[in-house]
């Protein structure tokens, strides 16, 4: 991890397309603005892993489609 050190009004440029500036300090919270590509999504993290926790739970078979899969598969075991 690279660590800097910013005060306000200062900028960090990440690979010539993004740019976070410190807005502002208040005791432990600062203020970031970010400029980027629009095609360059921007998630604070704990909204970013709620999103992929979802996205796993919607790709995760349920276990009664798993059931239902298997009692599907016997049928047509039974009828061969």
């Amino acid at each position: 991890m690279l660590v800097l050190s910013r005060k306000k009004g200062e900028s960090i440029v990440i690979q010539d397309q993004i740019e976070l500036t410190i807005l502002s300090v208040d005791g432990d919270t600062v203020k970031v603005g970010i400029s980027a590509p629009k095609h360059v999504d921007i998630f604070r993290k704990e909204i970013y892993l709620s999103i992929q926790e979802a996205n796993r739970e919607s790709v995760a078979p349920q276990q009664t489609d798993l059931n239902a899969l298997i009692h599907r598969l016997r049928g047509v075991n039974n009828n061969e």
